[in-house]
């Protein structure tokens, strides 16, 4: 048991769903969560064990190339319900786990090449690329990166929360800017307040991978 588990599901959060959350903490294992498509959060997405992983939307120009990142307006985001505030997020405002931690891309119009060797309902298409999104995209990006990063170092996090208690430690230290990309651009739905800006913020977290 070691690497990590990457989570592309969710339901709204629920009363007694802390009860849950020692099912996320395990030995050298590390469990990601899709922040959700939609205002609010889910679980578990929601639990201080698990690192929620958060939406971007990439601007191009017309010829492809890469122009800026901002919060993907999508994406779920806020104070949970009913989890209390972990130690990691001790500097945050408010009592409560808010979401995401971290971001990466996720709107579908900017998002990942996938190849679909199988049919559909019995049907064949002209291409079998596809471009998807979704947080359900950003957070196995995540989980590649931070399994990447445990084999070239020969080692793994003791469990989430000591991972996301080094990514929050990183964020106040002198690291950030080499291991994280900031985003302050953009906000995802303005009608809850929430814009990305410098640092932690409810649309993006710490920020999405540097090469991103």
């Amino acid at each position: 048991g070691k690497g990590e588990v990457s989570m592309s599901w969710g339901s709204p959060e629920f009363a007694g769903e802390a009860t849950y959350d020692g099912m996320f903490n395990q030995p050298n294992v590390v469990f990601l969560a899709a922040a959700g498509d939609g205002a609010g959060t889910i679980y578990p997405s929601a639990s201080p064990n698990v690192i929620s992983v958060g939406g971007t939307s990439i601007s191009r120009s017309p010829l492809g190339n890469y122009q800026a990142e901002g919060a993907w307006q999508q994406t779920g985001s806020g104070p949970s319900g009913f989890e209390a505030k972990p130690a990691y997020q001790s500097t945050l405002a408010g009592t409560r786990r808010v979401t995401p931690d971290v971001s990466a891309v996720a709107d579908p119009e900017t998002g990942v090449w996938v190849y679909n060797s199988f049919p559909y309902n019995n049907q064949y298409y002209s291409s079998d690329w596809w471009v998807v999104g979704g947080t359900s995209v950003a957070t196995p990006v995540w989980a590649g990166i931070l399994n990447a990063a445990s084999t070239a170092n020969k080692s793994f996090a003791a469990n989430t929360s000591i991972e996301l208690t080094r990514m929050y430690g990183d964020m106040a230290g002198t690291s950030y800017a080499t291991e994280f990309k900031d985003i302050t651009y953009r906000n995802c739905y303005f009608y809850r307040t929430y814009s990305a800006g410098p640092k932690y913020d409810a649309c993006t977290g710490i920020g999405v991978p540097p090469t991103f």
